[in-house]
């Protein structure tokens, strides 16, 4: 008789966290369960990857206006090459489009390349640090070019319209993961590493908040970096208010990390804690899970002393894995839209270098651009006409990029945008260092162009600039004054045709050449079509209708002290009190527009504003049509008048089109601490349709019904 054993072969059972169809909750506690200490405290970096797992997580990647694998800042990598990228205008022309779709069109350009350069070279990452949702509040503030502008509205529409370009139309499954910086009341950088910006909690929730709860609301962004200052006193990284309201009442529930440094700047500069293990600790209680920081130490002395246990490093890296999880990368291949992305469909190119994302770059720059001034009709100038140009200025012949900038496969500087334009006449280029052969020059042509501004990295090392009127990260600005307007008087001088670009990365007080020069445009640094978007506007082949996100101070002398974080001392259009050399929301067109027929009603919840736009000029163009409120019998303070509405609206030649906006009752409320909410109260609201905060058209009260 013979035995027989039965043989049973063991079959490999997949773990929870690998399974696509498993709650995600689920996943990731099974991931957590599975990873060793040491693996969870090297999760808290920027990469969460668990090779022993075969996790392969993303890291962060630069994308303010394009993605960022090289530019001035080198972030390319160490020793790594550049791999260049689409780039479009700096964050501050974005915002001087006020056209959302178009940001949102922008990102989603962004988002594909970042894939790409993922899937195919494996660089970069799939969290890109974008969009910047601070406010530009003080024109002499270093980094103001990386805001959108100065209003929370118009910002938070924005940031909400870039957050959904990076990570797309399925709220599950993202093509990048949109990190919102700086959260909060970043806006100044002298001493940013232990400042504190210091206002009620009114402003917070009505001002300086707005723009991210709006991005992480509406635009489902999930990731987020504290800013360097504190706020009252208790610095961004350690500050309640991240989980009591960002993440309890707004709902993030992703990432959250440090700035570069900011742990110990904890210690260093803000002396909040007398050891960095406290420091660690403190941040990990207030729910920081990413560090962009020599943390791995501070944290295992904190662990060691017992001030956080391993669940609470568990608490906080659900966060950074709910991100992973919605980018797919703890997915197989096959389960992703995404993951063909610069890997199977290699053959068809690298996508920056096609005509489709330069047509785009085309269209935003064209759209950021501001008219300022055209004195009769200086502008357009009629090739046809013109035998010669002289094109003057030191960034006429450059396109100069910022620091958080890629470098572009491709750019078209200003003389070589007006060369391809009019190549049937003579155009002549003068860097203007020597003003007198400058002046020569311009005398001799029928058309003196003259390009002036700032340089947006004051083409200069960390921490330096050499004029008291530049500025960018780590250093604000101490004038307003462009040294290089003397350059703008020499040219008039020799030549009244001269028409003046503004290149800049924020607000200058050039009084002079608004009263002297007959044309002056303004346009930002960056973009890789600049060239072409400016002769775009220069020979009327483009209408322009860029708008001013930020106040144009005619003096220093108007603007509070730098320090002052209080709006209600007279800073931004909303409590301004001093005629400004520029309104916010001001810009002119090569065309005319009329108003009329403003009609307002509470309809339920909301208020429903109608108001007819004409074009009553011989071009077709855009019209920025803008909606404020002013409160008159309000039981709080308010702001003399208040965004709520606006846009862009597109008319040919004598076409005349109501447009209809939808303003929520709810946005109209004041913050009350006593109740902790909003209150929408029963107000006479005054509603006005206008051009620009300055220029209302149109007027009609509404006595609102909470």
């Amino acid at each position: 008789m013979t035995a027989y054993t039965a043989v049973t072969q063991s079959v490999p059972v997949t773990p929870v966290y690998s399974d696509p169809h498993a709650n995600p909750e689920s996943r990731i506690t099974s991931l957590l369960a599975a990873m060793t200490l040491d693996e969870k405290i090297h999760a808290l970096s920027t990469d969460p990857s668990v090779p022993r797992l075969g996790i392969v997580g993303s890291n962060h990647v630069e994308g303010l206006h394009g993605l960022a694998l090289g530019g001035p800042g080198h972030w390319e990598g160490h020793n790594l090459s550049v791999i260049p990228t689409t780039q479009f205008p700096q964050v501050r022309g974005l915002g001087q489009t006020w056209d959302p779709a178009l940001l949102q069109k922008a990102a989603a350009q962004e988002a594909y390349e970042a894939r790409f350069a993922f899937g195919k070279y494996h660089r970069g990452g799939l969290v890109v640090r974008a969009p910047n949702a601070d406010l530009s509040r003080d024109p002499r503030w270093g980094r103001s070019e990386e805001s959108y502008g100065e209003d929370p509205f118009l910002v938070g529409t924005l940031a909400t319209a870039f957050s959904r370009g990076l990570q797309g139309n399925d709220p599950h499954v993202w093509m990048t993961a949109s990190l919102l910086k700086h959260f909060l009341a970043n806006s100044n950088e002298d001493g940013r590493g232990g400042s504190s910006s210091n206002f009620d909690t009114r402003l917070f929730h009505e001002y300086y908040s707005v723009p991210f709860r709006m991005a992480i609301e509406d635009g489902h962004a999930d990731a987020m970096m504290t800013s360097y200052n504190a706020w009252n006193g208790v610095a961004m990284a350690v500050n309640p208010v991240v989980r009591d309201v960002v993440m309890k009442e707004w709902g993030l529930d992703g990432i959250v990390c440090t700035d570069g440094g900011a742990l110990t700047n904890l210690v260093t500069e803000h002396h909040a804690f007398p050891t960095m293990a406290e420091a660690a600790a403190a941040s990990i209680h207030a729910g920081i899970n990413q560090f962009l920081d020599d943390y791995q130490q501070p944290v295992r002395d904190a662990l060691t002393k017992k001030l956080i246990t391993e669940q609470d490093i568990d608490r906080n890296l659900r966060g950074v894995y709910r991100v992973m999880l919605h980018l797919g990368l703890l997915d197989p291949a096959e389960d992703s839209p995404y993951s063909h992305i610069g890997e199977i469909n290699q053959a068809a190119g690298d996508p920056w270098n096609t005509e489709d994302p330069r047509a785009l770059v085309r269209r935003v720059t064209d759209e950021s651009i501001v008219l300022l001034k055209n004195t009769g009709r200086a502008l357009p100038l009629d090739a046809a006409k013109l035998k010669s140009i002289a094109v003057i200025g030191p960034w006429a012949d450059t396109v100069a990029l910022d620091w958080y900038s890629g470098t572009p496969p491709l750019s078209v500087t200003p003389v070589e945008g007006i060369r391809r334009r009019i190549a049937g006449a003579s155009v002549t280029f003068n860097d203007g260092k020597d003003e007198a052969a400058a002046a020569a020059l311009a005398a001799q042509a029928q058309i003196a162009v003259v390009i002036v501004g700032n340089h947006p990295t004051c083409d200069a090392g960390w921490n330096k600039c050499a004029q008291p009127s530049e500025g960018k990260e780590a250093i604000d600005r101490t004038s307003l004054t462009l040294p290089e307007e003397s350059l703008v008087k020499a040219v008039l001088a020799a030549n009244p045709h001269t028409v003046v670009v503004l290149q800049t990365s924020f607000p200058y007080t050039t009084n002079w050449t608004q009263e002297h020069a007959p044309a002056i445009l303004e346009m930002t640094h960056n973009s890789e079509e600049q060239g072409t978007a400016l002769a775009d506007v220069l020979f009327g082949d483009y209408n322009p209708a860029g708008r001013l996100t930020q106040t144009w101070p005619a003096s220093l002398e108007q603007l509070p002290p730098m320090m002052d974080y209080d709006l209600r001392h007279g800073r931004t259009y909303l409590y301004a009190q001093k005629t400004p050399l520029y309104p916010f929301g001001f810009g002119l067109s090569y065309t005319s527009f009329a108003y009329g027929n403003l009609t307002v009603a509470q309809q339920g919840k909301s208020i429903a504003v109608q108001v007819t736009i004409a074009n009553t000029g011989a071009r077709d163009g855009d019209e920025v049509v803008q909606i404020y409120a002013a409160h008159q019998n309000s039981t709080v303070q308010r702001p003399t008048e208040e965004l709520k509405a606006f846009q862009r609206v597109s008319l040919h030649a004598g076409e005349k089109r109501t447009v209809t906006f939808d303003i929520p009752v709810s946005s109209l409320a004041y913050w009350d601490d006593h109740s902790h909410r909003f209150i929408a109260e029963g107000d006479r609201v005054e509603f006005r349709a206008a051009a620009s905060s300055a220029d209302v058209r149109l007027r009609q009260a509404l006595l609102v019904k909470p």
